[in-house]
Order: C-alpha cells, then sequence, then structure tokens
C-alpha cells in the first residue's frame, strides 16, 4: 500500500481585493510531495511564490481548493487549529533567519523543543548544533555568529522538530555564494539522511537544480 504523501494541494487559489478589482494572486495549483522529496519552486519576482508557500503551511488561507498535510485537510480549520496541525509536521527556514536576538544559539534550538515538552532539549539541540558543525558556538548569541553560522543555527532549530516537511523561503538568499552553498549542502544532507521533504522558494537556479523536482510560477499558474 503506497504512502500517504505528505502534502498534497489540489486546485488551490488565492484571489484578493484590489482598487481595480479582484485580483488573482494563484490560480488552480495541484501538487503533490512524498516523504523525502525535494521540491523547487521558482518565478520571478511578485509572481506569488511567498503566498503560495503561505497557503500550503497554513499560514494563509486558499480561496479555492484545499491542502492537506500527511492526510490531514486544512479547511475548515481555525488559525489555532491549522497551527497545531503545522506543528506535528512542519518546520520552516526563512531567508531573515528569525533567531531570538538574546537567545544563545543553543537556546534557540532548545526553545521549539521546549514549547512542544520534548523530553531532553538541552541533548537534542546540542547534537543537531554539532550536526551543522557549530558545537564550539553553542553559547554564542545571534550577533556573534556570521550570516552563515545563523543560517546553520535555524536549521539545526529546524531539523530538530523532526518534521516530516521543511518549507524554506530563499534560505540562502542573504548569504555570500560560500556560505549559500555550504548551508545548501546541509540542507540536502539533512534531507538525505532524515527523510524529511523538502518544499523550496528560491531564485538561486544552483540550489533549484539541486532538487528532485523544479517548478516555475508564472501568472499564478505552477508549471506542470
Amino acid at each position: 500500500m503506497a504512502s500517504t504523501p505528505v502534502l498534497v494541494a489540489r486546485q488551490l487559489s488565492k484571489t484578493v481585493s484590489a482598487p481595480e478589482g479582484e485580483l488573482t494572486l494563484l490560480e488552480h495549483i495541484d501538487l503533490t510531495v512524498q516523504g523525502g522529496d525535494t521540491l523547487a519552486i521558482t518565478g520571478p519576482s511578485g509572481s506569488g511564490k511567498s503566498t503560495l508557500l503561505g497557503l500550503l503551511a497554513g499560514l494563509d488561507v486558499p480561496t479555492g481548493g484545499d491542502v492537506r498535510l500527511a492526510g490531514e485537510p486544512f479547511s475548515g480549520l481555525d488559525e489555532d487549529a491549522r497551527a497545531a496541525l503545522r506543528g506535528r509536521y512542519c518546520s520552516f527556514v526563512f531567508q531573515a533567519f528569525h533567531l531570538v536576538a538574546d537567545l544563545t544559539a543553543l537556546e534557540n534550538v532548545m526553545l521549539p523543543l521546549e514549547i512542544a515538552g520534548a523530553e531532553r532539549a538541552r541533548d537534542k539541540a546540542r547534537h543537531w548544533l554539532a550536526r551543522v558543525g557549530l558545537d564550539r558556538r553553542e553559547r554564542h548569541f545571534p550577533s556573534q555568529l556570521s550570516g552563515g553560522e545563523q543560517q546553520r543555527v535555524a536549521l539545526a532549530r529546524a531539523f530538530a522538530m523532526e518534521p516530516a516537511l521543511l518549507f524554506a523561503d530563499e534560505p540562502t538568499g542573504s548569504l555570500d555564494r560560500a556560505n549559500g552553498d555550504q548551508v545548501a549542502d546541509m540542507l540536502f544532507d539533512l534531507n538525505r539522511d532524515h527523510g524529511t521533504a523538502l518544499v523550496l522558494v528560491t531564485h538561486d537556479p544552483a540550489l533549484a537544480r539541486h532538487c528532485g523536482d523544479h517548478r516555475e510560477l508564472v501568472e499564478g499558474r505552477l508549471s506542470a
């Protein structure tokens, strides 16, 4: 029997009101992501990539269609219920890192584990910091880390939750090429070693080529 896909979107659409009338941002988006898959979504600025990512993660509500995480639908759920569903299956990595400035690297990785009530949160956080090569920087604050190191802390924080699916919005967009390549290598190493599915929004063609599937978003529609 085939396993349940980790992410399914069917006929996903999003329209908003604008001064000139109704504006269609996304139209009839279909996609399926299985466990361990890697999917890159590219497209020109303003094409709706971040809007799509928000809908797939249940951060926003579509005008039409539906999204299912591990077979469970977002439709009909309020904001708290969507957050609970998202928390069971997903983690995030963003271009801007989103680390807490007054927490150390170790404490930043521990934070979501502690919120989730995970056992041995400190030990797990230390393991993941070591996994991204930052075991000697666990007491450093974000301001004491380079951009590449901050993004590696963000990767450790995301994977420490052992998600079925990781959403990444321009994960190398604010890094120089050397640091971006290092972070990308770690991202795909962790995907390979732990079977976490990746859905990436990126402008980086090299990062997109590294994914098993590449879909382009143009004028609200996703390529086949």
